[in-house]
């Protein structure tokens, strides 16, 4: 079931989702973290840019003596960083709770949290957000993805019923030059 188009803040476990993606992990694997989370900004990127939803992606700084910070890629994707001693599943859950005080006062009319931790799907879903699950949201980019390719592809031109009509000009000639025994 693809998502609908209103406006929509979609938020994003981004360890989650890298450990539970297999590309994502085998990049993690063969050329580090910083790889990984290059690649899914990328892909959010493009998808963000698709389905016009506002992309927040959280990464935990659990165990790095860094303060918070936020970096925006586009007018549409960010990436914030949590402060030492805080887990992305926590800044999470207190994102959602201010989301359903202040829903009248946001722009947004709905709040998607991708993640696979079900006890997180289930607390965010007592905020009144939407989850979606690692490969639910690999799923919709695929599908998102697709339906532009499909939109800038040119159209093809229609060369008949016959299968003379599909082949290069070169081809034709010489069929017939061989048909009229002029070979």
């Amino acid at each position: 079931m693809p998502l609908s188009s209103r406006q929509a803040l979609l938020l994003v476990d981004g360890y989650n989702i890298i450990g539970a993606w297999s590309s994502l992990k085998q990049n993690r694997d063969r050329y580090g973290l910083e790889a990984a989370r290059e690649e899914l900004i990328e892909s959010l990127i493009n998808y963000a840019a698709i389905v016009t939803y506002q992309t927040k992606i959280v990464f935990d700084a659990h165990y790095q003596r860094t303060p918070s910070y936020s970096q925006d890629y586009t007018s549409l994707v960010s990436a914030y960083y949590t402060a030492f001693a805080e887990t992305a599943d926590t800044y999470i859950e207190k994102f959602c709770a201010g989301f359903k005080r202040n829903k009248q006062e946001n722009n947004n009319s709905r709040l998607i949290v991708a993640t696979s931790d079900r006890s997180q799907q289930l607390t965010v879903v007592g905020y009144g957000a939407e989850c979606l699950s690692a490969q639910r949201l690999a799923g919709e980019i695929e599908i998102a993805t697709s339906k532009m390719r499909r939109k800038k592809r040119p159209p093809k031109k229609s060369s008949g019923r016959f299968l003379f009509n599909s082949l290069d000009p070169i081809a034709q000639q010489r069929l017939q030059q061989w048909r009229q025994g002029r070979f």
